[in-house]
Order: structure tokens, then sequence, then C-alpha cells
């Protein structure tokens, strides 16, 4: 099984993005886990994933309105697959401003 994270950041701000709503669905689109990051822009989503496609969203919008800040994302979806013989922990970052983002498989 495989387990998963994520770190976010506010690119203009150079801070951690803290309280954004995530929500991990997996192959067949159930849930797996919510969750907001914390005040350093992390979260650990605690559930095990099984191999197959996954979803990772990030309620980018929902975070920039409460800042009293514009965006163009409203949501952030990072599809991933979880591959049987892949690494045990996946981190998956998310570097974001009001107008474009940027993610990669971390470690």
């Amino acid at each position: 099984m495989t387990t998963l994270s994520t770190h976010v950041l506010d690119a203009v701000t150079g801070t951690p993005a803290a309280g954004v709503g995530l929500v991990l669905t997996g192959p067949g689109g159930d849930v797996l886990a919510r969750g907001r990051t914390d005040g350093d822009g992390r979260a650990g989503l605690g559930a095990d994933l099984g191999a197959g496609p996954h979803r990772l969203a990030f309620a980018t919008g929902e975070w920039f309105a409460a800042a009293g800040r514009e965006t163009f994302h409203p949501e952030v979806v990072v599809a991933f697959t979880v591959t049987a013989d892949g690494p045990a922990h996946l981190h998956v970052p998310l570097l974001l401003s009001p107008f474009a983002y940027s993610t990669y498989r971390g470690s």
C-alpha cells in the first residue's frame, strides 16, 4: 500500500498555504480522505492507496476567497497513478498563485 502527503505554498507571498481544503478520490471515484493543510501548508491524508488512478483536489477558489483574493482556478485537481511496484509513499507538492500553479511528484 502507498500513503500520500502534500505541501501547498503560496508563490506570491512566499508562505505556506494554510487551510486549503483537500479531497482524495480513488480508482472508482470513491472519496478516500478529506482534510485541510495545516499551518505549514502540509497535510498527510491518512489513506492507504491501492494501485490505479487517483485524484487529489485542492479547494483553491475557497482558499483565495477567504483571503479576499481573486483567482482563475476555483479548484486544482492533480490526477496521478499509483502502481503496485511503486514507492511506499507519494508526496504531491503544489506551488500556487492566483493565475497559475505547478506540481510534481515529490519525495
